[in-house]
């Protein structure tokens, strides 16, 4: 068993994953204490079973860019520390996508979706984000308070996923929900049960089901569900692997750019200097963009199974061990970013190196649109606003998945 391996460090029955040390960031202390004490941890019993915690920069990049021992596949159980598939649960009906498959099969799904990011559409796409952003920002009040979230990021990012997929714009919202429900856990005040989440996705299941018949023909057409209804790869995908991928590129053009949209704003209003800075160099933007992904870290960790014995950190790992990569610790490590890696810095040398879209086969197709979204944002706020005061203790998601916000109550101050 894994657990004979463990000689010294911090007691098997720590476990970082319990989704109530994520709200108020109490994981932080104990991913400082972990990469000092007991860098590559294994927790033999947790709500998600016993896993190994991955928390060292050089650790997770050495799990990520290795996917010949350390597998995706959700068979296995999938990219989450909560298993893609139980004893109980049909495999034919694992809902797989493609960050959730092995090669080849994950080189064929992501190569049909891959053009959606392409150099021309990012050009077409820079031109409406910034309409879209500036008309936003003109209509947002001035001098009172109002929720940042659900008034800028979620409205700004559920109409880039409306385009990327081709949506009724005027259901747009219903794709916000479904990215929520997604990566819900039952019991969480997005979700009630299994069961409520299940039904939900099957509503999500039958809205596109009913786009990709309209587009069984538009070979060549340049949004997500074209390219799923038209390449031999995704075609005749099971209506679970559909709707599997359908999730993944929701969360994916949703949350990092949601959340980063709104922690980029917390973390200037609690930083003045930086804004400061910003304020003198425009140059900085780019290099700041980064540092609020790096400092936020939107998705917290990424799992993979061991198909193999294999040595971590001096640690061995067993075949059939579950292993949680914690990117926020990594993209806190004290000896990749510097002992005020917990610091918000938008000067930060190598913000760039962070770990947020992760490395190897799986790394996100999609940053460059994310970042994109995100410079565009401060160019504008930059021009239009002296400062945006944060006005309360924003509202978090409870998870150790996706580090979000429900809500943020904000003050404009124009120039």
């Amino acid at each position: 068993m894994s657990a004979q391996t463990l000689a010294t460090g911090l007691s098997p029955k720590l476990d970082v994953s319990d989704p109530d040390l994520w709200p108020d960031d109490a994981c932080l202390d104990v991913f400082a204490r972990m990469r000092v004490e007991d860098p590559v941890h294994y927790c033999e019993d947790s709500a998600y079973g016993p896993y190994w915690s991955i928390t060292r920069y050089d650790d997770i990049m050495a799990v990520d860019t290795n996917h010949q021992a350390f597998s995706s596949e959700a068979i296995l159980g999938g990219i989450v520390i909560a298993d893609e598939i139980t004893e109980s649960d049909d495999p034919n009906d694992v809902m797989r996508n493609f960050i959730s498959m092995d090669p080849p099969d994950h080189t064929a799904v992501r190569k049909s979706v891959n053009p959606i990011v392409n150099r021309p559409n990012l050009a077409n796409f820079e031109s409406l984000i910034r309409k879209r952003t500036h008309d936003l920002l003109d209509d947002l009040p001035v001098d009172e308070p109002f929720d940042w979230v659900s008034h800028v990021s979620i409205e700004l990012t559920t109409q880039m996923l409306a385009t990327l997929f081709d949506f009724p714009f005027e259901d747009r919202h219903k794709l916000t929900r479904w990215s929520d429900v997604v990566t819900a856990e039952p019991g969480s005040d997005v979700v009630g049960s299994k069961e409520e989440r299940f039904a939900e996705l099957m509503e999500c299941l039958q809205y596109f089901t009913m786009l990709k018949e309209q587009r069984r023909g538009n070979h060549g057409g340049m949004d997500l569900v074209s390219m799923l209804a038209t390449s031999p790869a995704t075609m005749d995908l099971s209506p679970y692997g559909f709707l599997a991928n359908i999730g993944l590129l929701i969360v994916g053009g949703n949350d990092t750019t949601r959340n980063s949209m709104t922690s980029g704003v917390y973390a200037m209003s609690k930083n003045p200097d930086q804004l400061a800075q910003l304020k003198a160099d425009r140059d900085l933007l780019p290099n700041m963009v980064s540092e609020i992904i790096r400092w936020q870290t939107p998705l917290a960790h990424m799992r993979r199974t061991a198909v193999r014995d294999e040595v971590v950190g001096g640690k061995t790992i067993r075949e059939g061990d579950k292993v949680v990569m914690w990117y926020l610790s990594g993209n806190r490590d004290e000896s990749i970013f510097g002992d005020d890696a917990n610091d918000f810095d938008i000067t930060r040398h190598n913000a760039r190196r962070h770990m947020s879209f992760g490395f190897g086969i799986h790394r996100c197709m999609g940053l460059r649109l994310a970042e994109s979204q995100l410079r565009i944002l401060w160019e504008a706020i930059l021009e239009r606003y002296d400062r945006i005061e944060v006005l309360n203790e924003h509202g978090r998601v409870r998870s150790n998945f996706v580090r979000g916000y429900t809500d943020m109550q904000v003050r404009l101050v124009p120039k």
